[in-house]
């Protein structure tokens, strides 16, 4: 299994991520954690932070002369507005110079004031901030770089941001993860994509916000990854959890389940059948995700991740009580993005990319990459396909629809 732990806070020194479990002979570099983190910097609608804020990495532990060494893997990214911050958010005793006690509906603010006896917003929102996920792309850089080894890859794109969505039928295929990324809100379909930005437009005019859907793409994926068994071992369960827990996410969705659940059966599911010349099953649409009964089924995996609006205002508007004096007023303003649905996406790829990667090795093991890939082809052979025709290894013959969404 793969473990990971962050820690840090937005305007604190550094985060640091601990990523446990990671096989011995994976291809490991600074610039490759640097940039995933640069990604998760794109899309129009972002506040000034995104134009000078640089992740500056540095590998701590667990690589050697750019491979992993099967311990656990630390890596730092400096925060460089530090010295700005430095006296608001030391570690040492003293007094901060502005007590926040006006918290912002729709954020942790006041729910976490409360729960932990705090008297300073602050205290809060400096770890509730989305800045921490920065810290969770390092570690899915990780996970990515162990997943394309079994020839796994993975493509996020917006769908919608606003009343502005993206025509159904479109999904960009592991090639054409540049091309997304190139589109100002990260949108595979050119003029959705302006329709988007349009909306971000007209929202930062009165000083509003915006939130919208993602979508993640997994080609590749072996069948057999999770389980029926327990509960918590259900792929779709843990895939569900992983995607929650970014921070503004309310919704998630796998394959079509909303609107499969106002179908009937016999127009719900994924019809199976037998391709000889791989040796595998295959499915020619994706409607339950690439995962039944909480299992991979070797089809596409499709998982969609629905964020609210940001809850911090460039015009606060909503009101809020003082949580001193007790009065009605309007919360403290902190510097914000219209929108961060399109980094959101690239969050979300990490999380799917963990998750996938987490049961790649509970399912194969290995203490090298390249046991893991042995124990990997021996599986595959018993299913009596050949691991060079199998899902999850490059070259592969799809066992899922072309991209474009399944009607």
């Amino acid at each position: 299994m793969l473990r990971f732990l962050t820690a840090g806070e937005s305007h604190g020194r550094a985060l640091v991520v601990v990523v446990e479990g990671l096989p011995a002979g994976l291809a490991v570099t600074t610039d490759s954690i640097a940039g995933e983190l640069a990604r998760r910097r794109l899309g129009y609608g972002r506040g000034p932070r995104m134009r000078f804020e640089r992740d500056e990495v540095t590998l701590l532990a667990g690589v050697r002369h750019g491979r992993t060494l099967g311990s656990p893997v630390a890596v730092e990214i400096a925060n460089s507005e530090w010295p700005k911050w430095e006296q608001e958010m030391s570690p040492e005793p003293g007094a901060p110079s502005k007590v926040l006690t006006a918290p912002r509906p729709g954020h942790a603010d006041l729910a976490g004031m409360l729960k932990y006896g705090f008297d300073d917003a602050r205290d809060v929102l400096e770890r509730a901030s989305a800045r921490e996920t920065a810290a969770r792309a390092a570690a899915g850089s990780l996970a990515k770089a162990l997943l394309a080894e079994l020839g796994v890859a993975i493509v996020s794109h917006v769908v919608a941001i606003g009343s502005a969505e993206a025509p159904e039928g479109v999904r960009p295929g592991p090639a054409e993860l540049e091309a997304v990324d190139a589109s100002e809100v990260r949108c595979f379909d050119a003029a959705a994509g302006e329709a988007m930005v349009a909306e971000i437009r007209a929202a930062a005019k009165v000083g509003d916000s915006l939130g919208g859907v993602a979508e993640v793409l997994a080609y590749g994926v072996p069948v057999g990854l999770g389980s029926h068994v327990h509960w918590d071992r259900k792929l779709d369960g843990l895939l569900a959890q992983a995607l929650m827990s970014i921070q503004a996410v309310k919704g998630v969705e796998l394959g079509d389940a909303f609107a499969v659940a106002r179908r009937r059966g016999s127009e719900a599911h994924d019809a199976v059948s037998y391709d000889e010349g791989s040796g595998t099953y295959v499915r020619a649409t994706s409607r339950a995700g690439g995962v039944e009964g909480g299992i991979s089924t070797g089809a596409l995996l499709v998982a969609r991740a629905a964020m609210k609006p940001l809850a911090s205002l460039n015009r606060p508007v909503l009101t809020t009580v003082d949580t001193v004096t007790k009065e009605e007023t309007v919360s403290f303003k902190e510097r914000t993005d219209v929108t961060a649905v399109p980094a959101m996406g690239v969050v979300a790829e990490t999380m799917v990319a963990l998750v996938l990667a987490s049961e790649s090795l509970r399912k194969f093991g290995g203490d090298s990459v390249a046991e893991l890939l042995r124990n990997r082809d021996g599986y595959v052979r018993s299913l009596g396909a050949t691991p060079s025709a199998a899902p999850g290894r490059p070259g592969a013959r799809a066992t899922s629809e072309a991209p474009g969404r399944p009607t």
